[in-house]
């Protein structure tokens, strides 16, 4: 059996980061984000050219479009959700079955809206990755097309940090950097070690150590 760790955090709070860490130490993660980008690019867009026929081009999803077209109008966001999600929860099973297949005792699902949108009901444990507001805004705003209005409608759409806090099994802080952050994710291994999983050599590492900079992606 497969022990499914839900993995999420607020925009900016390094929750991509985060699941790299799992991933350098050989946890398969299912990441929804990328999930929806290969979507925009494949089955979904015949059914977002019907829905927002505005936003698609030569074939493909443009992305600054579609979150324009969404972004701070619940109805057209319904829409959008109606149309991704259930895509996303089909991929996500596919690769939830493929990690029972072959074995796997820990598996990680990467996802945004994890806490809002109920998935941790499909997961054994939640990981909230989190940092202080300040250092959140500081990496958003740095972000090429942010703006504290844009900032501002993500966040009005995500449950509060405290909240996904208060309701996490395990928490990642990551406002120490990419190391500090890859020895808390080395903990909450030792943790689950020989209760829930087994893990594989390659996830023994020593919760001291962490991948380069360059296994990690932005904040």
């Amino acid at each position: 059996m497969t022990f499914i760790l839900g993995l999420t955090g607020s925009i900016g709070m390094g929750k991509s980061t985060t699941a790299a860490l799992f991933q350098a130490r050989g946890i398969p993660v299912h990441d929804a984000d990328a999930t929806v980008h290969a979507l925009y690019r494949g089955r979904a867009v015949p059914l977002i050219a019907t829905a927002f026929p505005d936003v698609v081009r030569d074939g493909l999803v443009d992305r600054p479009s579609l979150s324009a077209a969404v972004l701070g109008k619940p109805e057209a966001m319904a829409r959008l959700e109606a149309i991704i999600h259930p895509l996303v929860r089909e991929e996500e099973a596919s690769f939830l079955r493929g990690c029972q297949q072959r074995g796997v005792g820990l598996a990680v699902l990467d996802m945004p809206l994890l806490l809002e949108t109920g998935g941790e009901s499909r997961c054994d444990a939640v990981l909230v990755v989190s940092a202080p507001e300040a250092v959140q805004r500081a990496r958003v705003l740095a972000r090429s097309g942010m703006t504290p209005e844009r900032l501002d409608a993500i966040l009005a759409r995500q449950m509060p940090d405290a909240q996904k806090r208060a309701r996490a099994h395990f928490i990642v802080d990551t406002s120490r950097g990419v190391v500090a952050a890859g020895r808390q994710v080395g903990s909450i291994l030792l943790a689950l070690a020989g209760r829930f999983w087994h893990p594989s050599p390659s996830s023994r590492r020593s919760p001291t150590s962490s991948p380069g900079s360059s296994t990690a992606r932005g904040w």
